[in-house]
């Protein structure tokens, strides 16, 4: 794996999730999550920011190292990575969790949350893949 593409495809990643995340679990559903698992969320002011950036950065290394591994260099491969991971890595500690914690409150939270997250790796996974495929040397058919 191209060293170069991974870290360009972990930081575009990580900026995916962030963006998406705030998009889809900090706008479109704040109320329905609130409802639906026993925690709260931090208010604006209060959110620690290195954190927040580390993890996101975090996960857009994961789906790039597992795209890179799995040789996905399009946008459309990418993305069914990017599926995957994200349905999997969300179901194994939704799960767990679930299990073990009064963290989520109802299998329909944990369900939205799983199919969010998978939503959510799925784009940034098209993003890596598309990255990772740039500049990609075809050689013509003579």
């Amino acid at each position: 794996m191209n060293s170069q593409k991974f870290i360009v495809g972990g930081l575009v990643g990580g900026i995916a999730y962030f963006i998406l995340g705030w998009l889809i679990y900090g706008m479109l559903l704040k109320d329905f999550m609130a409802a639906n698992f026993s925690t709260s969320m931090r208010p604006d002011a209060e959110t620690i920011w290195w954190a927040l950036i580390l993890g996101q950065l975090a996960a857009g290394f994961l789906t790039a190292y597992v795209i890179g591994k799995a040789g996905a260099t399009t946008a459309g491969a990418g993305a069914g990575v990017g599926f995957v991971v994200g349905l999997l890595v969300c179901l194994g500690f939704d799960l767990t969790m679930y299990g073990v914690s009064t963290t989520i409150s109802s299998l329909k939270g944990l369900a939205a949350d799983v199919a969010a997250s998978a939503v959510i790796s799925a784009i940034a996974g098209g993003a890596i893949g598309w990255v990772m495929g740039m500049s990609k040397k075809t050689v013509a058919a003579a």
